[in-house]
């Protein structure tokens, strides 16, 4: 890939409901397992990152003479990669995908919905820790896939207090979604970003930096580069399936309503 090729815009960093878009191919290309990969200047797609999975979806051509099938997208450096196939397969032998073209964007809604669902209930269950009692549980890496969700954390629960912690958790974060409360993204400038987030921030961000922060309502904020509902309410209700908790980790699986 060209070294000069720039990063690319997040359309959806500050429109997570944004699901059009406008863009321009910067590169098309086959890759060695046979998938076909777009790069353009921005994009609205999400790709698989944060413990989140990509949004899939569609790109046309302003004529509408190919579509192409995005089933996977990924970032890269900076660059996002657009995977799938051109249904039409003669605009691949016409080079009618070309640097230059400008196309349409168009995301799965119901995929995208589900995906921010998801997401956001995990940013939930880390306020709900803090109000059952485990303040000194600190958030490792999140799985918010729907085949089975969870959300790990440094910290162990006793073995006889497993079932009491799951009922409290239950029943913490569906009276937070029932309640409601307004989902604010932006970017800050560091120290700000770590004063929103309860004093300080993640050793992986460079102080300098700012940071994109997601914050519910009056609680404490974190770095992220998901999507999420606009207000929490939105998740509908959310099941805690299990917790596991050994060896100085707990992992809390959930679900949520369809």
């Amino acid at each position: 890939m060209d070294h000069s090729t720039p990063p690319t815009k997040l359309e959806y960093f500050d429109n997570m409901s944004k699901l059009h878009s406008e863009a321009t191919i910067l590169f098309h290309f086959q890759g060695d397992d046979g998938r076909q990969a777009l790069i353009l200047d921005s994009t609205v797609f999400h790709p698989q990152g944060g413990g989140q999975p990509s949004d899939t979806g569609f790109i046309n051509d302003l004529n509408s003479s190919f579509k192409f099938v995005v089933d996977d997208v990924r970032n890269k450096d900076g660059i996002v990669y657009h995977f799938g196939n051109a249904e039409n397969l003669e605009c691949i032998d016409q080079l009618m995908i070309k640097r230059g073209t400008k196309v349409y964007l168009d995301v799965d809604e119901s995929r995208r919905n589900l995906n921010s669902r998801l997401h956001s209930a995990g940013h939930v269950l880390d306020i709900s820790i803090r109000n059952v009692g485990l303040e000194h549980f600190e958030p490792g890496k999140a799985y918010h896939f729907p085949d089975g969700p969870f959300v790990e954390y440094k910290g162990t629960i006793p073995q006889t207090e497993l079932q009491i912690k799951l009922e409290q958790l239950e029943k913490d974060v569906n009276a937070q979604i029932s309640r409601g409360q307004k989902v604010f993204v932006g970017l800050f400038p560091y120290e700000e970003a770590a004063d929103i987030c309860g004093g300080r921030l993640p050793d992986y961000i460079p102080k300098g930096n700012s940071p994109r922060i997601v914050k519910i309502g009056e609680h404490f904020g974190c770095p992220c580069g998901g999507t999420h509902v606009a207000d929490i309410s939105e998740i509908r209700s959310m099941k805690i399936s299990k917790i596991r908790s050994k060896k100085g980790v707990s992992r809390v699986f959930y679900n949520i309503s369809a």
